[in-house]
């Protein structure tokens, strides 16, 4: 019996580590994206990082519906939801590159955002609780390989789609007439058709597959902490842990953004061409996929999660101050390394965060899951300052295109408490599971 159940999760962590792949592909897209959908409508950069806040905002608006959702249906039938509903998110592209207009662009990406909170409400907890809690970041390691692996595979499949002639593009809309450059823009919109057609259909076809697939049940086992003294605790609001743990992950899912999604961008402000700078989130996301193999190998035998959440905190805001410092494919390498500061940070907030939380376990997930609208925050303030320091140097008759690129690498100091918090929780944040300091 033991030996079937082993194979059985084994099974399982392969068939959900194909949805941290799926997941993975559609979210990391996004750094193709936000420089496409900057050129096709014409956008400063703090609107072009909206981007970023249609897919994550998402997850405030349905991590509560899809923990209800859960309840009522289940972890599997959840994922196959998710996926449905993120291919219904894909086809929106379609009425969206005829169009050209940038919020129908957004409503798609808004839909599959709200797939993915539900795939992602179902399938963090599930991997979680799958074994001992202890391991926990170990197995939620290796879906990041997964998802990582699928990031770098969408990261180039879309660069070489979306960008390939977007230098030239550029240059011409510049000095053309107004028809001559929608057409132009016009054409360069109608490359993402047949990329989401596919995708649309992939999905739909992986919501199908997954009802069918062998997964064992499992739900949370509650621990002694859950009670404080003689009395059982009865709502969520009385595990402190819990919501610090929520905030570590709402500036985590930011600075991660941040590092993956802002990196061609910035290479392009830097001076570099489309066709070198498309490479560069891939550069992340190697970063992520060696740290998590690392994670495997060590945790929780050499290494236990708490630990290496400190560690990932400190490099964090170590290789950001180096960001600052640098100018150059030197500062871009630094964004690139954050990926070795952030893969194990979301696998250790999670078993570290959800620990004992028994029964409350799918509500917590639901709030876990909502704090991923970090990423829809974070990011856009980050253009924000980008922009308010470049019209800054404007104001003050600085037109210097090498001294404005500066303005995007002061920029990245937004990430320096970003990791300070989570460095806090590492350290004190995750034993907080009592209000009662006594």
């Amino acid at each position: 019996m033991a030996e079937n159940s082993r194979n059985s999760n084994k099974l399982a962590i392969i068939i959900i580590a194909g949805l941290f792949f799926v997941f993975g592909f559609v979210t990391w897209i996004n750094g193709a994206l936000i420089p496409f959908m900057k050129t096709i409508n014409e956008l400063t950069e703090a609107q072009s990082y909206l981007v970023a806040s249609a897919s994550y905002i998402s997850f405030v608006v349905m991590a509560l519906p899809a923990s209800f959702i859960l309840n009522k249906i289940g972890y599997k039938k959840g994922m196959s939801l998710g996926l449905i509903i993120m291919g219904i998110g894909a086809l929106v592209f379609i009425p969206a590159a005829e169009a050209r207009t940038y919020w129908v662009f957004l409503t798609g990406i808004f839909i599959q955002g709200l797939g993915m909170t539900i795939l992602q409400t179902a399938a963090n907890p599930y991997i979680t609780i799958l074994g001992p809690i202890e391991s926990g970041a170990k197995r939620i390691a290796i879906m990041g390989i997964a998802n990582k692996v699928a990031g770098a595979l969408g990261s180039l499949i879309f660069g070489a789609l979306l960008l390939s002639g977007i230098d030239e593009v550029k240059e011409k809309i510049g000095s053309v007439s107004i028809e001559e450059k929608n057409t132009l823009l016009d054409t360069m919109a109608d490359s993402v058709f047949m990329p989401y057609v596919v995708m649309a259909i992939v999905l739909f076809v992986l919501g199908v597959l997954i009802r069918k697939a062998p997964l064992p049940h499992v739900e949370a086992e509650e621990s002694e902490d859950i009670k404080e003294g003689e009395t059982v605790k009865t709502n969520i609001f009385q595990f402190p842990h819990l919501w610090f743990g929520v905030l570590a992950l709402f500036v985590y899912v930011g600075a991660e953004v941040i590092a993956g999604d802002t990196i061609i961008a910035y290479g392009i402000s830097l001076g570099f061409p489309a066709s070198e700078a498309k490479f560069f989130t891939t550069l992340t996301l190697l970063a992520m996929v060696i740290t998590y193999g690392l994670g495997v190998i060590l945790i929780p035998k050499y290494l236990k999660q708490g630990i290496a959440l400190r560690i990932s905190a400190a490099l964090g805001i170590i290789f950001s101050i180096c960001i600052i410092s640098t100018s150059g494919f030197t500062s871009v390498l630094f964004v690139a390394l954050l990926g070795v500061s952030n893969a194990l940070v979301w696998p250790a907030i999670w078993p570290l965060t959800l620990e004992g939380l028994g029964k409350f376990t799918k509500t917590a997930s639901a709030l876990l899951i909502m704090s991923i609208s970090g990423g829809a925050i974070i990011p856009p303030l980050y253009g924000r300052i980008v922009d308010s320091n470049k019209h800054e140097l404007v104001a003050q008759g600085i037109t210097d295109a090498e001294i404005l690129s500066g303005a995007s690498t002061e920029s990245y100091w937004i990430l320096i408490p970003c990791y300070s918090i989570i460095l806090l929780f590492a350290v004190w944040g995750y034993k907080f599971k009592s209000w009662n300091l006594n």
